[in-house]
């Protein structure tokens, strides 16, 4: 992956402490950690929706990271798409920061499909959410995790 070759050391140096938004925390699942980001997945098996958290307190806005920090999330946030789009042979990648209902900056990455059901629309608000069974979240954790942090180590 040539975006993996932009994806280097740790640049998390907030003195302050992070803490995931209770919001994002009860929804989805945390998968694992980049250089900057907390990779979680959206416990919703109607798509794969993938999220990133900058690991920095206090930060609802991409303007509000230092210009590092900002490469940094840009760098992760397109290797994370790039990855998805192979993995699951995406039609398209749909990659947003709302902040609306959860303040505390994130991207979304949601795999999309033009046979799903809410295509071409967006997702929110057009179907219940659907939670993954536990066996299903274990065979896409394995799928995924292994091959991410395999790209990450490779960067290190």
């Amino acid at each position: 992956m040539a975006v993996a070759e932009k994806i280097r050391g740790n640049i998390v140096n907030n003195t302050k402490t992070f803490k995931l938004h209770s919001g994002l925390a009860i929804d989805s699942i945390e998968i694992l950690d980049f250089p900057l980001c907390k990779l979680l997945l959206c416990n919703d098996c109607n798509y794969p929706w993938f999220i990133l958290v900058p690991q920095i307190a206090d930060i609802e806005e991409i303007y509000q990271l230092d210009w590092q920090q900002q490469q940094q999330f840009l760098n992760e946030s397109s290797l994370l798409s790039e990855f998805l789009k192979q993995e699951f042979s995406a039609d398209k990648m749909n990659v947003a920061a709302l902040g609306n209902v959860v303040p505390q900056l994130h991207i979304h990455h949601v795999v999309r499909y033009k046979n799903d059901p809410c295509w071409p629309k967006p997702i929110w608000g057009q179907h219940p959410e659907k939670p993954y069974q536990e066996n299903e979240l274990q065979v896409l954790i394995n799928r995924i995790k292994p091959k991410l942090l395999a790209i990450i180590a490779e960067q290190n």
